[in-house]
Order: C-alpha cells, then sequence, then structure tokens
C-alpha cells in the first residue's frame, strides 16, 4: 500500500519519471532505507550516495557498513564519501549542523553531474516537514517560512513528503527490514530534536492529529504563499532602484512593511532589525543596519544596501587615492583637461607639499566658478551624493586650505588665470 501511495506522489508532483535516474541519499537511518527499498520495488534506476560525517566516532563507521551492505544485497551502486566536518566548520565559522549540510548537498549535485542523474532523492517525510515548520515559527519567518518543506527544490526531490514517520517503521517492520538509528536524533542538544523529543508530543496531549492538522495548514499555506509571492515580486520592481529601495514608492505599497520584509530577510536580517528599519522611515536619515552580510543605510530618499564583502572591497579600493603631480611653465597654448580626475592650478598660489584626507564636518571651499564659501557637506548633498559615497571622499589640500574635492571639483581661489606663470597638475591614478 505504501508503494502505491509513494508511487502516485510522485506522479501528482511530477518528482521524476520511471526511465530517470535517481541517486539516492542514503545514512541507513529509517527513513532513507525505506526509501531506497521503495523506489527499487517500484523499478526505478537507483545509485546511492552516504556521507561520512565522522562526528560519531564507531557509529558513523557502523552505518557507512550497514550501507555499503544494504547496496550490496539490493544490487545498487553505492558511493561514500568522509568529511572532516568540524574542521570545515571552524574554517568557515559556522555550526556543525550547517557545516554537514552544506557538505552533503555540494557533494550530491557534484556525484549527481558525474553519474548524469536526473535527481537526488532525499528521505524528509511528514514529521520532518511539521517539525521545519514549527522551527521556522520559533525563529521568526514570514508565510513563506510556514509552508514546510517543499517536493522538489531544483534537483532536490522528497518523494516521502506524503507519509509519516510512523507509517514508514511501519512499513519496514513489516518487511523485517534492519536500519540503523543515530543515537544524536534521541539527545534533544538541537532545536529540532527539542520540537521532535519535546514540543510535538506536548501539542499531542492537546489535539493528537496535530501533526496532520499542522501538514494540512502548511499545504494550504504553500499555496497562498504562491499568490503571496507573486504579489511580493510585483512590488520589488516598483520599490527597487539601483541605488536601494526607494522610500516614497515602499510607503506608497499597500503593505509596506510585508514587502521590506520579504526584501531584507534573505538578506539576514532578523524581524527585530526590520521593524527597526521600517520604524527609521519616519525619521532623520543616517542611520545604519548592519546583517552578517548585507548593510542598509537610511538615506534621505532611500534605504540604501550595500553587501559588506563589496563594501570591503571598496574600502580597499577606495584607501587613500594616488595623485600624480606634475609642474611646468604655463603657455597660452595650454588647454585644462575637461576630466574630473585631472586638476590644474595656479601653481605659484599653492604651498608644496600637497596634503590628502578625508573631508571632515565643518569643511569648506570655494567650488570653481563661484565666488563663496561652501560647506563641502552642503554640496555633496546638493549633488546626490549617497551616505555611502560621502564617507568615499577625500580633499587635496595646500597647508590648510582645500584645492580639489578629488574626482569632484576644485576650488576657484586656486584657478589658473591671466596671472598664471607655472601649472600644478594633479592627476588621480
Amino acid at each position: 500500500m505504501l508503494h502505491l501511495q509513494i508511487e502516485q506522489y510522485i506522479e501528482k508532483e511530477k518528482l521524476f519519471g520511471l526511465k530517470d535516474k535517481v541517486l539516492i541519499a542514503l545514512s541507513g537511518g529509517a527513513d532513507s532505507v525505506a526509501l531506497l527499498r521503495i523506489l527499487v520495488y517500484l523499478g526505478y534506476s537507483c545509485e546511492a550516495a552516504h556521507c561520512n560525517f565522522h562526528l560519531r566516532g564507531e557509529e558513523a563507521d557502523r552505518d557507512e557498513s550497514f550501507v555499503r551492505n544494504l547496496c550490496t544485497k539490493f544490487n545498487v551502486p553505492c558511493h561514500v564519501i568522509h568529511f572532516q566536518t568540524r574542521e570545515y566548520a571552524a574554517t568557515h565559522k559556522i555550526s556543525i549542523e550547517m557545516a554537514a549540510r552544506e557538505l552533503r548537498y555540494n557533494w550530491f549535485e557534484k556525484l549527481r553531474q558525474e553519474l548524469k542523474a536526473d535527481v537526488v532523492a532525499v528521505a524528509h517525510h511528514k514529521d520532518d516537514s511539521v517539525e521545519t515548520m514549527l522551527l521556522n515559527l520559533l525563529r521568526g519567518t514570514g508565510i513563506n517560512g510556514l509552508t514546510g518543506i517543499r517536493p522538489k527544490n531544483n534537483d532536490i526531490v522528497r518523494p516521502l513528503l506524503c507519509v509519516s514517520r510512523e507509517d514508514i517503521i511501519s512499513y519496514l517492520d513489516g518487511l523485517q527490514q534492519e536500519y540503523v538509528t543515530d543515537s544524536s536524533n534521541l539527545q534533544d542538544e538541537y532545536l529540532r530534536n527539542k520540537i521532535r523529543l519535546n514540543l510535538l508530543p506536548l501539542m499531542e496531549t492537546i489535539n493528537p492529529s496535530i501533526k496532520s492538522t499542522l501538514f494540512s495548514t502548511a499545504s494550504h499555506l504553500s499555496d497562498t504563499a504562491t499568490i503571496y509571492n507573486k504579489v511580493i515580486e510585483e512590488g520589488k520592481k516598483r520599490v527597487l532602484t539601483p541605488e536601494g529601495i526607494s522610500i516614497e514608492k515602499l510607503l506608497e505599497e499597500t503593505s509596506p512593511r510585508a514587502l521590506l520584509y520579504e526584501i531584507l530577510y534573505p538578506l539576514g536580517f532578523n524581524p527585530a532589525q526590520i521593524e527597526d528599519v521600517y520604524l527609521s522611515l519616519e525619521r532623520q536619515s543616517g542611520k545604519k543596519f548592519v546583517s552578517d552580510f548585507w548593510m542598509v543605510v537610511r538615506d534621505r530618499t532611500h534605504l540604501l544596501l550595500k553587501e559588506l564583502n563589496s563594501l570591503n572591497s571598496e574600502s580597499k579600493a577606495n584607501q587613500m587615492p594616488e595623485i600624480l603631480e606634475d609642474r611646468f611653465p604655463y603657455s597660452p597654448d595650454f588647454i585644462i583637461p575637461r576630466d574630473k580626475r585631472i586638476a590644474c592650478f595656479d601653481a605659484d598660489k599653492i604651498l608644496s607639499p600637497v596634503t590628502l584626507r578625508k573631508w571632515k564636518a565643518g569643511d569648506r571651499f570655494v567650488p570653481f566658478g563661484m565666488k563663496g564659501k561652501k560647506n563641502v557637506s552642503d554640496y555633496l548633498t546638493d549633488a546626490k551624493f549617497s551616505l555611502i559615497q560621502k564617507e568615499q571622499v577625500y580633499v587635496a589640500c595646500s597647508g590648510e586650505q582645500i584645492i580639489w574635492l578629488i574626482g569632484e571639483r576644485t576650488d576657484n581661489r586656486f584657478r589658473i588665470d591671466e596671472s598664471t606663470k607655472n601649472v600644478l597638475l594633479l592627476r588621480l591614478i
């Protein structure tokens, strides 16, 4: 009966076809063993992939041996890889759980391509989907996090999502099929295990059918999410610009808070941070918000989005600029270059040496073509420099006086005129 249920689910969700080659993620646990037995019975061309993460000592080696023997028994090619998971986690500064996930899915995809397999089948079942829903709910999530686990995600398929853990164990018992038990699943060290071992049993005392109820709710939410995501994508197109998020257009949306959440949550901002960003829309510009990989800056008209890796690259590229100096006698046939990277001055009006520094609050200069002084901050604001762009502006000075907003505008007091005898040419590299 379980075979028929799985076969119908595969066809309904269009996970793969009978002629497709399936690479099975085989841990040796009950769910993956059931997946292997069912797909072999249904006549699919299968190969197995097993990861030894070296996290559980002899138990991990026991699992590998069991998987090899099981594959030999059913004449299924078996591929095994060994990972130094703790070292990988330490090097990449991530949790052991995340390291194991990255390692196995990266290898699954590489192996799938090498074997020319059509899909990678993993053994997530209905209980896993319910646990994922509760896990996301506890951590804080939008509607997409409440839809459970998807049957298909690119080349990853989950044929067992329509059955429960209880169904799987009953099926294996009927076949008298052995499987291995991961002892770490019996400990409530991880949040998912706490949900499985503590929270769900407590919820079942209130509603014995809580797993089915939550799974059904997740299915309904999945349909709702399809509509929601379409509306969100349309909203993103309206508010996102090359500079970031247009504050004016965002506030015109039916639900600006929800749209902002869907833009920022994938960038690593938690719900509390996103709420703070939303509240900043009614306040003065200048506020910055940082996730692990992104920065949001509340500018005058936009929420500027900057990837931190990009910022690091920019900071290296925008360290103290390099300037080449050239001095030569002035002649009437000299034409001042129309290039913002080049600045020309009356050399005799300037004290040597020319010094470079970042501009600072209170700096003033006389922009070329003007007579009165202007604050550098006001000039940059009028020129529509964003807060991030302002932080990257340097000035060239003669003594304490600014002679050039580098790459932008020179000071009128040091211009070349009819009395100039010598030219100082500064070229930005």
